[in-house]
């Protein structure tokens, strides 16, 4: 496998890479790539076959839109890339109508996207995060009104919870609407809440999952180590900044700071690295490699969003479409992450003999 062993984004025909390239560095001077750096990362993303570039209407202020916008005009390529943005948090303070998923702001964001990446649509467009205000049926008519006026051809939800997409992708299904096609969580290793409760609610509408932070904001590259997790408890944070390679966001300051604070550093996380890390020696491939490699064969995800400040860590998780894992390592990279029993959802996974009076059913489509 490689950057063109393309696939469709859930059931639609956009057409995208399995790995999606995250721009959120783009023009993140201090922490993550500054223009020629950005242009590098783009070049060797494209040259090495990727399609599907995802960005933000807050990312670095603005400047990953536009520094996005700049290098595709400069390319001519845009016939040939899938561009996708987003709206929800907050572009700026002192007025609540420049962020959530009001009609106002979801009209405001695509327009200002429109003109910062320099083109007269979008491939894919993000609710970046639910804003527990705005009715599912404003937001859904807001979209559908975009689709029919050519601004984005697809949409799809992020940090957005199961029952409302659920509810968007009924009413849309009800009325011959356009539904959502995607959604985008954090999901990894050490991270597979998704599992129970997203990624069914994926499969049921047709919508293709591409995870955000699939090396747990640097946890998965090995970059840490145990004895830090004392000093992340006392700090109540990460030690120092996020792995650059992987996107992350944090406070709705999108600052590239771990989001999770000192939770991901706990004695079961680095359980999971230790795996990893065995894994990666017996293949003599990196760490991240392997978590890459786990992540981008499980069901239901379609594309796998990994950002980069340096061509060189890019170029590194590119290699992961080529790792191949056992069915031994992945039996133990499996049981070493697997996700507590948490209710109700232990109680979906009983075997169908308790409810069929003793006897087997096997549901369609499994």
């Amino acid at each position: 496998m490689n950057l063109t062993s393309y696939r469709t984004l859930g059931r639609s025909g956009l057409i995208v890479s399995p790995l999606a390239l995250g721009t959120m560095t783009f023009g993140a001077e201090r922490w993550g790539a500054g223009t020629k750096a950005s242009r590098e990362l783009f070049d060797t993303y494209v040259e090495a076959g990727g399609n599907f570039l995802d960005t933000a209407d807050v990312y670095s202020g603005g400047s990953s839109e536009e520094m996005l916008g700049s290098f595709v005009a400069d390319t001519g390529l845009r016939d040939r890339l899938v561009i996708a943005t987003k709206s929800g948090f907050a572009r700026g303070q002192g007025t609540p109508l420049h962020g959530g998923n009001g009609a106002k702001n979801i009209r405001l964001g695509i327009e200002g996207s429109l003109k910062r990446l320099k083109t007269d649509y979008i491939d894919m467009y993000w609710m970046h995060v639910w804003d527990r205000t705005t009715p599912a049926e404003e937001v859904l008519q807001t979209l559908v009104d975009a689709v029919r006026s050519g601004k984005i051809l697809h949409y799809g939800f992020s940090n957005t919870p199961s029952w409302y997409v659920a509810k968007v992708a009924t009413l849309a299904a009800a009325h011959g609407l356009p539904a959502p096609i995607g959604l985008q969580y954090a999901y990894s290793l050490v991270d597979r809440g998704v599992e129970l409760d997203i990624l069914p609610a994926a499969a049921e509408f047709g919508m293709g999952l591409v995870p955000w932070s699939p090396l747990a904001a640097g946890l998965l590259t090995g970059k840490y180590r145990r004895d830090m997790i004392a000093q992340a408890g006392a700090s109540g944070g990460l030690p120092d900044k996020a792995a650059a390679n992987d996107e992350t966001e944090s406070n709705g300051r999108l600052n590239g700071d771990n989001p999770f604070g000192g939770m991901l550093f706990t004695e079961h996380n680095f359980d999971v690295v230790d795996v990893v890390r065995q894994v990666a020696t017996e293949l003599e491939q990196p760490l991240a490699a392997v978590a890459l490699a786990w992540l981008v064969q499980r069901p239901g995800v379609d594309t796998i969003l990994v950002g980069a400040s340096r061509a060189e860590q890019l170029s590194q998780n590119v290699i992961s479409l080529e790792v191949e894992l056992t069915s031994d390592q992945l039996a133990r990279l499996n049981q070493i992450s697997a996700p507590p029993s948490f209710n109700p959802y232990f109680i979906f996974d009983l075997p169908t003999q308790v409810m069929f009076g003793g006897q087997t059913v096997q549901p369609w489509g499994k």
